[in-house]
């Protein structure tokens, strides 16, 4: 059998790729400044036009867009808005950010955008091992999740495709047990819980199933080594990292088997890293923010989309043959943590905090790590003349929290009127216990 999806396009020269991306370039900007509104008017107002393209650091005289962007522009004329270049009888999916920070942000897909990006997620399946013989749990979200449809890939690879979805823990061992799957995908921390779960209801993950390769994503768990390395001795299981952005498409980049970095599609995203303060271009090895270009997808151009994630890249060709840039992911630019796979930002708190009675509004946020997972609690305060018990206030707050945000704290404190620090300017709202970086 074939080591590559795609052998042509995967190991192709550097050269050669560079060429192929250049034209799409060229053709997703012209496309995008004659079809979508947001980027002719802000390619007018920065003065470029798609003519400036004459090669790839051209891209760097164009301007950024961000998630502000999609919010601002979306559902003006239009559902989709005036960053969508396509009309919308020619959009055949949408998927959807969590819109715990404001309206949930549409990512539109055309039949062809939607189906090359399937074949991406072959590729990537391929590359971390999946071939036709094996039998693939997808424990991941379907509701708008735009990681769910990603289950098409493994079965256009020809897999046996179980579509699990988020059930519990209990009946995703049923399911294991029974069907002896070979594969699944979920995020580093479940992997670790679901597998120390097995072995407390008296299943050894490593002899009692059949697991022999994870994917995870949606944490930094899989690409740091000691996380890593428990999770494949816990269950006798290798462990692949992928990397996808809801903005974009599901997985976009993925480990092989050299597990140095992950691959990123580049015959369909450009890659840039740039300075944090700045935001010029920085030479690749070097530290900053990756901005990602979509080369292919016409329902919604993404030209220099700031995806807020720090890391660094590697464009020399990898042990495994592969010529495609890998992408070393190592924090995030803002205060954005994530707990078993969700992305939560203070505002997320504060949101539910503020909303509810019998507590004075203040808040701390503590994130902490336990058996390799990242977990969050929070402090609050009981307002003076309340009537309602500790123990009920905590329990109301928790659930109210889980209820926004999806996740559950791990403990909810509540202090006395007063016990929390005020602050005149800009508060603290998050302390940061990790000794690892769950941030990627």
């Amino acid at each position: 059998m074939s080591e590559y999806w795609d052998k042509q396009i995967e190991t192709i020269s550097r050269e050669e790729l560079e060429k192929m991306q250049l034209e799409s370039l060229k053709e997703i900007v012209n496309f995008a400044y004659n079809n979508a509104a947001h980027y002719k008017h802000a390619f007018d107002v920065a003065k470029v036009s798609p003519n400036d393209i004459n090669s790839l650091a051209d891209l760097a005289k164009f301007p950024f867009v961000d998630k502000q962007t999609e919010r601002e522009t979306q559902g003006v004329g239009s559902l989709l808005g005036e960053m969508c270049a396509v009309p919308e009888t020619d959009v055949v999916f949408v998927s959807a950010s969590s819109g715990s920070t404001g309206v949930p942000t549409l990512s539109p897909f055309t039949k062809t955008d939607f189906d090359e990006w399937q074949d991406v997620e072959s590729r990537l399946f391929y590359m971390a091992g999946m071939r036709n013989t094996d039998r693939y749990v997808h424990a991941l979200n379907f509701t708008l999740f735009v990681g769910g449809p990603d289950v098409i890939g493994a079965q256009n690879l020809g897999a046996l495709c179980i579509w699990a979805g988020t059930v519990p823990s209990d009946r995703l061992l049923f399911i294991l047990k029974e069907f002896k799957p070979t594969i699944i995908w979920t995020t580093p921390s479940y992997a670790w819980y679901l597998g120390e779960t097995a072995k407390k209801s008296g299943i050894d993950p490593a002899k009692d199933l059949s697991i022999r390769r994870i994917i995870v994503a949606g944490e930094a768990g899989g690409s740091i080594e000691a996380t890593r390395t428990a999770i494949e001795t816990l269950w006798n299981a290798q462990l692949f990292d992928f990397y996808g952005i809801s903005d974009i498409f599901g997985a976009c980049a993925g480990m092989c088997e050299a597990k140095d970095g992950l691959h990123i599609a580049e015959d369909h995203i450009l890659v840039e890293t740039v300075d944090l303060r700045t935001g010029n271009p920085i030479p690749d090895g070097e530290q900053g923010e990756l901005i990602l270009t979509t080369l292919r997808k016409h329902a919604r151009p993404m030209i220099r989309f700031r995806t807020g994630d720090i890391g660094y890249v590697n464009r020399n060709k990898c042990s495994c043959g592969r010529t495609h840039t890998r992408i070393y992911i190592t924090g995030r630019k803002d205060d954005m943590f994530i707990v078993s796979g969700v992305n939560i930002f203070p505002s997320d708190v504060e949101f539910v905090i503020r909303g509810l009675s019998g507590i004075t509004g203040e808040y701390m946020i503590r994130v902490s790590e336990k058996n390799f997972t990242a977990q969050y609690s929070v402090d609050i305060e009981k307002q003076q003349g309340s009537s309602e018990s500790y123990d009920e206030l905590a329990a109301r707050v928790s659930a109210a929290l889980k209820t926004r945000i999806g996740v559950k704290p791990s403990k909810v404190t509540v202090l006395a009127d007063g016990a929390l620090p005020r602050a005149t300017h800009k508060a603290k709202r998050l302390i940061d216990e990790r000794k690892l970086n769950f941030n990627i």
